[in-house]
């Protein structure tokens, strides 16, 4: 499995209609270990997410379905993976 981060800029015109199905889906994927953590910028021009997935094709398939995406909140996505090497909430810390 790999961490990948992955941010969006939003369309602000269609956030608000969309934000409650796209926060049930990432609530959804929470549930299931997949999202650890994720929410809007305090400028709310966009949002961070950092997702766990086999491999990025996984991850792309994930993110493709988010209802964001679906419904054209998504004006531009970047996806980097990230490797945690420090954390609270990372399994086998002290």
């Amino acid at each position: 499995m790999a961490w990948y981060l992955v941010e969006i800029r939003y369309v602000p015109e269609k956030l608000a209609d969309v934000r409650p199905r796209h926060r049930a889906y990432l609530n959804e994927h929470a549930a299931q270990g997949r999202v650890a953590v994720a929410g809007p910028l305090g400028d709310d021009t966009g949002g961070l997410g950092l997702w766990q997935a086999e491999n990025e094709a996984e991850l792309q398939t994930l993110i493709d379905n988010d209802p964001y995406y679906l419904e054209g909140v998504v004006a531009e996505r970047s996806v980097r993976e990230f490797r945690p090497v420090l954390g609270s909430w990372l399994p086998g810390q002290d």
